[in-house]
C-alpha cells in the first residue's frame, strides 16, 4: 500500500518573548515553489487512493443530494422600483441567471413565474453560467443594477482570491462601455445620478483600506481616492441606505467603529463623519426620511450597553442629543434596525434564536413616539429553536416585510408579513424532492453544563425513530447512534439551526447531527462572544469537548460514533478539540482550517492578520497572547505521547485547504497533516486542496455537491453506518 507522502524537514526558528519555536514545514508558505505544488498534488493523489473504495457510495450520495433539489428552479421575485428581480436555476447548469421583469401597473404582488418557461419580455440581466465559460472557477461579487435601472456592474473572480474584476454593461441598449477596473474588493455602492459609483480595493495584506469613485465612460485610472485608512486595524466597506437618499462608508475594527455618509446625489461632494471613532466603541446607523420629509439618524451602538441600544436624532440637528429607543437589553442582544417608510425591521437575538420584530411607526412629528417594543410584534417562526431573519426588502415604501423562516426540520420558507395586522403570506417554501415528510424528523435544544458551570445551548435534529420524544418534542437519547457534533465559535458569529436537504443522507441513515453553540460564537449575545475571545478563547474549546463528553456520557452516542465538523475558525475549534480530547472522536472533518494560529498571527504580512488581532491578541507585542495563542494553536500542540507514555492516537483526519485562499494560507491544514503523521504514524490523516478555489471551496453547484458527498461517505464510513 502506497504510503502518505512526505516532505523534507527544513527547521525554522521562530524566536518572541523569549521562547523560540522550531518549524520543520514553516517553507511550505512559498505557493510558487514547484516542490510544494507537487506535494499538494501528491496528497491528492494519496487521498484519492485511501478513499477509492467509497467511490461507489460518492456516487449514490452524489444522486440522493441531486436527487432532492430541483435543479430548475426560480427565485421569488423582489421588487425594485418598476422591476421584479429574480434568479432562475436550469438542471445542469452550475450557476445562476439573474433576470428581471417589469412592474405590471397597479399590481404590487409578486408575478407568478414558472420555472420551466423563459418569457418574451424577461430581461437577462448576468448569466453566470455563460460568464464561467473557459474558467474552473467563478465567483461574482459585485452585481449592482444603477438606480436608472440601465447599467449593471459585474465583478467577477476566477481564481478564488476574493480580487475582482469590475465591468459596467448597458441594460437599456446604450452603446457597451470599456469601463473596466481591476482588483475591486466586496462593497459597492452607486450614486443616485447613476453616473458615478463607489468601490473598495484591498492592500497587500487584503484588507479593504480604500474607497474610490469612478465616473462611468471614463478610464479607470481617473478614478478618485474619496478615503484611505491606514490604520491596518481598520477595513473600509460602502453601501446605500434603504430610502436611497445617502451613501454611507464604515470605517471599523472588531471593536471600534466610524460611519461617514454623503448625499447620493451630489457624488463629488466631501465625505461627513456621523461620529468620530472612540476606541471600544461600535455603532451604526440607518439613514431615514420620515413621511413628513425630516431625516433621522437611527444608530445601533453598544455604548453602555454590552448587548447594544437603539438611538435616534435628527440629521439636521448633528448638536441634538440622541434619544433612546430601545434600552439596553442584557443577554438580547440588537443586532441591526432597517427603516422602512411606516415601520422599522427590528433583527435581534431571542432565546439564542435569530428573531425579528416589526415595529410601526407614528404619523407625526415624531414617528418613533414612546414604547417603540411595546408596539412592536415578533415574527412568528413556530417551534423553537427556529430562525427568523430578514429576507430581500429593496423597497424603502411597502407595507409588507420580507422574512425567511427555517428551522432543521424546516424546509426555508419565503414569507411576505402585513406590517399592519400581522398577517402573514408563504411565498414559497423550499420543495425537498423525493417525498420529505418533516413529521419524521424532530428538532429540538439540549442544555449541556460547560466547565465552568454555565449552560452550553445545542441544536439538535434527527429522525423520529432513532430518539425518544415527550409531549413538549424535547428528544432525548434512546440508545447510541453515529452523531456528527458541528461547531465553529468565533468573531461573534452565531450558527443558527437552518435546514439543509444534504444533511438528509445523514439523518435518513440514522445519523443524529447536532449543532454546538460554543462561546466565542454571539447566540447567547455578545457576553457569550466575550467570554470566548482573547484570553478567553480556551473557553470555546473546552465548551465543544464538554458536550462531546456531555453527548457520551448520557448515551446519545459513543466514541467510535461520533464525527466532529468544523470550518476556517470553526477548523481552528477542530484542532484544538482533537489535542484536549483525542480519545473522543472517531473522525474529525476540518475544511480550511486555521491551525497554525500563533504562526499567522505573528506575521503582519499575512492577509487579516493585524485586523484579527482584536479576535485572538497581539502575540507579537504581548507576551500574555503569546502564551495564551501557543497554549491552544493546533500545529503547536501536537503530541506524539499521552500523559502515560504511550503513543497518541488522533482521531482520523480529513482536512481540506484552497490554494488560493486569502483568509486561511492552503499551507496551514498541509503543515498540520504531516505534523500528525510525524507523532505517531498510525494517525490517519488525510488532506484535499482545491488547487483553483480558495476560502469557500468548488464555485460551482455541482462540483460542491460531489465534494459534500466525498465528505459524508467518508463520515459514514468512519462511523460504520451501514444502512
Amino acid at each position: 500500500m502506497p504510503s502518505a507522502p512526505r516532505v523534507p524537514q527544513r527547521p525554522y526558528e521562530i524566536v518572541r518573548h523569549g521562547d523560540t519555536r522550531v518549524d520543520p514545514y514553516y517553507w511550505l508558505n512559498q505557493r510558487d515553489d514547484e516542490a510544494v505544488l507537487a506535494h499538494l498534488r501528491a496528497e491528492n493523489a494519496y487521498l484519492a487512493r485511501e478513499l477509492a473504495h467509497l467511490a461507489p457510495l460518492e456516487a449514490e450520495l452524489f444522486e440522493e443530494i441531486k436527487s432532492r433539489i430541483e435543479e430548475t428552479d426560480i427565485s421569488v421575485p423582489v421588487r425594485r422600483g418598476q422591476w421584479w428581480y429574480y434568479e432562475r436555476t436550469r438542471e445542469g447548469l452550475n450557476y445562476p441567471i439573474s433576470c428581471r421583469l417589469r412592474v405590471t401597473p397597479g399590481v404590487d404582488s409578486p408575478p407568478e413565474i414558472s420555472p420551466d418557461v423563459e418569457l418574451a419580455d424577461e430581461q437577462v440581466i448576468l448569466d453566470e453560467n455563460v460568464e464561467a465559460q473557459g474558467h474552473d472557477f467563478l465567483s461574482v461579487g459585485v452585481l449592482a443594477i444603477s438606480p436608472d435601472d440601465t447599467w449593471v456592474a459585474v465583478g467577477t473572480d476566477f481564481e478564488g482570491d476574493e480580487r475582482h474584476r469590475v465591468s459596467v454593461r448597458p441594460l437599456a441598449g446604450q452603446a457597451p462601455l470599456e469601463d473596466v477596473l481591476e482588483d475591486v474588493y466586496y462593497g459597492f455602492a452607486w450614486a443616485g445620478d447613476s453616473r458615478h459609483f463607489f468601490y473598495t480595493r484591498v492592500d497587500e495584506a487584503m484588507r479593504p483600506w480604500q474607497l474610490w469613485r469612478h465616473e462611468i465612460g471614463t478610464p479607470s485610472d481617473h478614478d478618485v481616492l474619496v478615503l484611505q485608512e491606514d490604520d491596518a486595524q481598520y477595513n473600509v466597506s460602502v453601501g446605500r441606505s434603504r430610502d436611497d437618499d445617502v451613501v454611507l462608508v464604515s470605517v471599523s475594527s472588531s471593536s471600534t467603529s466610524e460611519m461617514y455618509y454623503l448625499d447620493a446625489m451630489t457624488p463629488t461632494a466631501d465625505l461627513t463623519v456621523v461620529e468620530p471613532r472612540r476606541h471600544g466603541v461600535e455603532y451604526g446607523v440607518e439613514h431615514f426620511r420620515d413621511l413628513h420629509g425630516h431625516r433621522w439618524w437611527l444608530k445601533v451602538t453598544n455604548e453602555d450597553a454590552t448587548d447594544f441600544r437603539l438611538l435616534v436624532r435628527r440629521v439636521d440637528a448633528p448638536e441634538a442629543t440622541w434619544r433612546e429607543l430601545i434600552a439596553h437589553r442584557p443577554g438580547q442582544r440588537l443586532d441591526g434596525v432597517d427603516a422602512f417608510s411606516t415601520f422599522l425591521a427590528i433583527s435581534e437575538r431571542h432565546d439564542g434564536c435569530a428573531a425579528v420584530r416589526i415595529a410601526p411607526l407614528l404619523d407625526g412629528e415624531d414617528p418613533f413616539g414612546p414604547d417603540l417594543l411595546a408596539r412592536a410584534r415578533f415574527v412568528d417562526g413556530g417551534h423553537p429553536p427556529t430562525t427568523v431573519a430578514l429576507s430581500a426588502n429593496a423597497m424603502f415604501d411597502t407595507a409588507t416585510l420580507r422574512v425567511t423562516i427555517t428551522s432543521m426540520v424546516t424546509p426555508r420558507l419565503v414569507a411576505d408579513v402585513d406590517v399592519r395586522t400581522g398577517e402573514m403570506t408563504v411565498l414559497k417554501q423550499q420543495r425537498v424532492l423525493g417525498g420529505y415528510d418533516a413529521d419524521a424528523y424532530v428538532t429540538s435544544r439540549l442544555w449541556v453544563e460547560a466547565s465552568d458551570g454555565v449552560q452550553i445551548p445545542v441544536s439538535v435534529v434527527a429522525r423520529r425513530d432513532v430518539v425518544d420524544v415527550d409531549d413538549e418534542g424535547n428528544i432525548s437519547a434512546r440508545t447510541p447512534v453515529p452523531l456528527v457534533l458541528y461547531g465553529y465559535g468565533s468573531y461573534e458569529i452565531s450558527i443558527d439551526p437552518t435546514f439543509s436537504s444534504l444533511r438528509l443522507s445523514l439523518l435518513e441513515r440514522g445519523v443524529l447531527f447536532a449543532i454546538a453553540h460554543v462561546r466565542g460564537g454571539g447566540e447567547m449575545g455578545r457576553s457569550w462572544y466575550e467570554m470566548g475571545r482573547l484570553a478567553q478563547k480556551p473557553t470555546t474549546f473546552s465548551d465543544f469537548v464538554s458536550v462531546a463528553r456531555h453527548l457520551v456520557k448520557d448515551g446519545w452516542t459513543t466514541p467510535r460514533q461520533l464525527a466532529a465538523r468544523g470550518g476556517s475558525a470553526g477548523g481552528l475549534l477542530m484542532g484544538a478539540a482533537m489535542n484536549l480530547a483525542p480519545d473522543l472522536f472517531r473522525c474529525v472533518v476540518a475544511e480550511v482550517p486555521f491551525v497554525d494560529a500563533l504562526t499567522t498571527m505573528l506575521d503582519d504580512s499575512l492577509p487579516l492578520t493585524v485586523g484579527e488581532w482584536e479576535e485572538w491578541g497581539n502575540p507579537d507585542d504581548s507576551a500574555e497572547a503569546y502564551r495564551t495563542m501557543k497554549s491552544y494553536s493546533p500545529y503547536d500542540n501536537v503530541l506524539a505521547r499521552n500523559e502515560d507514555d504511550t503513543a497518541r492516537q488522533y482521531p482520523h483526519l480529513f482536512a481540506a485547504g484552497g490554494l488560493n485562499d486569502s483568509r486561511v494560507g492552503y499551507w496551514e491544514p498541509a503543515k498540520w497533516v504531516l505534523k500528525l503523521r510525524d507523532a505517531n504514524p498510525a494517525n490517519v490523516a488525510l488532506l484535499k486542496t482545491e488547487m483553483g478555489a480558495g476560502h469557500g471551496g468548488p464555485s460551482g453547484r455541482y462540483d460542491a455537491w460531489r465534494d459534500e458527498a466525498q465528505i459524508l461517505a467518508y463520515i459514514i464510513h468512519e462511523l460504520g453506518v451501514t444502512r
